[in-house]
């Protein structure tokens, strides 16, 4: 069971996948990273990367975020994004594309920015220094992205971001990055 941990959507229960292959973010983890996040997510403009249930992008529509873009490469899992915005009723706040996460990034229009962008990939996923370039670009001035991962793999570099923190919680890490010099 996932639920919403905090906010106007408090308590309310997402659904999630019926197949293998999925790894929704622990309730215990979401809840750590909007405690750090904080007033930061109030009003913002929200990405939600490799988005699974959407569980991180409805905790941040449940947290006052103006609006969350997610993407999801798996039809499946991004039908279960739309289910979960419906049950919720916040699909009015947000964007569904079903697309690989770097590909999409690129289509976007450069002026697309988002305060906050989450990616959650796979853990067994290749490298993800293309998808941090693609991020990078679409990152607001004095915003923040946070790639978990597994606790195992270092983290990429990116020549266009600087990571600040990790914040490790058993198999996970929070990794936090913010626009270079």
């Amino acid at each position: 069971m996932i639920r919403v941990i905090a906010g106007a959507l408090k308590g309310r229960r997402l659904r999630t996948p019926r197949w293998t292959g999925l790894r929704p973010t622990s309730d215990k983890l979401r809840e750590t990273l909007f405690n750090i996040l904080g007033d930061r997510v109030a009003g913002a403009r929200v990405l939600d990367g490799f988005a699974g249930t959407g569980a991180m992008g409805i905790e941040a529509l449940s947290r006052g975020a103006a609006s969350v873009r997610f993407i999801e490469g798996d039809r499946r899992a991004a039908a279960l994004v739309r289910e979960n915005l419906a049950h919720c009723g916040v699909a009015q706040h947000a964007v569904v594309d079903q697309e690989d996460v770097a590909r999409a990034l690129r289509r976007l229009p450069v002026e697309d920015v988002f305060d906050v962008v989450i990616l959650d990939p796979p853990y067994d996923a290749p490298d993800l220094t293309d998808v941090l370039a693609a991020a990078a670009v679409h990152l607001a001035p004095g915003g923040v992205l946070v790639l978990e991962r597994a606790t195992r793999r270092e983290p990429p570099a990116s020549a266009a971001l600087v990571r600040t923190r990790d914040v490790k919680s058993g198999d996970s890490t929070l990794t936090f990055y913010t626009m270079g010099p």
